[in-house]
């Protein structure tokens, strides 16, 4: 998601980045389909370049691709792009996730537990909770301190946020993260290194199985 200084208005840019990411997290946009820029600009009363710029950022991110004399469409879902993704997340949340869990506070464990609360009450309703969720899991990672490392994090959270909307579209897979996250909370307040590790790297199995069956059956 788009970072901002607390206080400041959105950007044009921001704006429009802020607006096609809840498009593609609510599949308003599907895989495969091309994203015209003039359109975009026409439905939020912008100029082409904005939308052109934020296009570049989902670009870099993966999320996109530009095919000259094509224009942009948002990318096909590749079981192995993500398991590389996922990877790569499992190294450094797990060494954020160590560093961050004895500097946790009651008001971290508090918000965490609302943000669960939250998820459950919003049902199938796809961006919002997508939002709660990866706020429920930097509370965590930023526990840790170290942003650096959090920088890459975030840019591998952006570059799956495509995945992340076809998975929560099946209400099985929503149960399973709310059960997921009940279960981080819990190893959490326990202080429990192990267990929490261990409910992080179950939590993003579960969402590769799930996203693989999916993928599956649409073939």
């Amino acid at each position: 998601m788009v970072t901002t200084v607390p206080g400041r208005p959105l950007t044009t840019q921001e704006h429009v980045l802020v607006e096609l990411r809840r498009r593609i997290l609510t599949g308003e946009v599907r895989p495969g389909e091309p994203i015209r820029a003039e359109q975009i600009a026409a439905e939020l009363d912008v100029s082409r370049v904005p939308v052109r710029e934020a296009l570049k950022i989902l670009e870099g991110e993966g999320q996109v691709a530009y095919r000259p004399h094509h224009g942009y469409t948002l990318t096909e879902l590749d079981l192995d792009d993500l398991r590389e993704i996922y990877r790569i997340r499992r190294l450094l949340e797990d060494e954020a996730a160590r560093v961050a869990l004895p500097r946790l506070t009651v008001e971290d464990l508090d918000a965490m537990r609302d943000l669960i609360d939250d998820m459950e009450a919003l049902g199938d309703d796809v961006a919002p909770m997508a939002v709660a969720n990866r706020r429920f899991h930097m509370i965590l990672l930023e526990a840790s301190g170290m942003p650096h490392l959090l920088h890459h994090v975030r840019l591998l959270w952006n570059a799956s946020d495509h995945y992340r909307s076809v998975y929560y579209l099946d209400d099985a897979h929503r149960r399973e993260v709310h059960a997921d996250h009940r279960r981080i909370v819990e190893a959490c307040v326990a202080r429990d290194e192990a267990v929490l590790i261990a409910a992080l790297d179950e939590h993003r199995d579960h969402a590769i199985d799930g996203l693989r069956s999916t993928l599956e059956e649409d073939r």
